[in-house]
């Protein structure tokens, strides 16, 4: 039966015991603290994932045993090394970013975090990079975090170029609190969400900002 905090609209977790759970769960790394710190480093937005939702993007990768995975929204790469952990030695991820100051920094965040020979930062903008890509596909793995208006486009790209049993995986699902609003780049991450339940078997995870998981099913399934 819930308690009166519950009932009243209070968390269970606790700042002490997400701390906790952090500690336990992911331990501080070096590497990986150094990508985390890098947008601020840089005069970046810092707006990458936290500690805790990178590691589910490994826990997710692993689970699909995935091979080749396609991120559109580089930043500063600490999303690209937390997946690129999950890759086998002849697995590779390809990370796009529009920006080249920020594709800049996360080719240094790569090569410090060694993971050079399994992730190649492309610059430029996403629509014009992932039909390039399409030759490399299937993907095993898609993971959207870049401009929420053009989502909905980017999650039929990943369609298309998934292999039945791949991951479709947007960050920032409830659009900041805005999602129902009627503004356009809420009306394109509603038919993300819209298209991604027609093709998959999805749900969206209520991290701080929602985030968006789906697994491809095959027409037979």
């Amino acid at each position: 039966m819930a308690d009166q905090a519950s009932r009243s609209g209070d968390r269970y977790a606790t700042p002490q015991i997400l701390d906790w759970a952090a500690r336990t769960h992911h331990p501080a790394d070096p590497g990986l603290n150094r990508a985390f710190t890098a947008p601020a480093a840089h005069g970046m937005p810092e707006i990458q994932l936290g500690p805790a939702e990178g590691r589910l993007l490994e826990v997710l990768l692993r689970l699909a045993g995935a091979r080749k995975v396609v991120e559109i929204g580089t930043l500063a790469g600490y999303s690209a090394l937390w997946m690129a952990r999950a890759l086998p030695a002849d697995g590779h991820l390809w990370t796009i970013e529009a920006d080249a100051s920020h594709a800049a920094v996360a080719r240094e965040v790569v090569e410090d975090g060694g993971y050079e020979d399994r992730i190649t930062v492309i610059e430029g903008d996403a629509l014009d990079v992932l039909p390039k890509l399409s030759d490399s596909g299937p993907f095993c793995a898609v993971f959207v975090d870049a401009d929420k208006a053009r989502y909905d486009r980017y999650g039929r790209w990943a369609t298309a170029n998934l292999r039945d049993g791949g991951l479709l995986i947007g960050d920032n699902a409830y659009l900041f609190g805005h999602l129902l609003e009627d503004r356009e780049d809420a009306a394109a991450m509603r038919r993300f969400h819209e298209e991604m339940a027609d093709h998959y078997l999805s749900l969206c995870v209520p991290t701080p900002d929602g985030l968006a998981v789906g697994v491809k099913v095959g027409s037979d399934t």
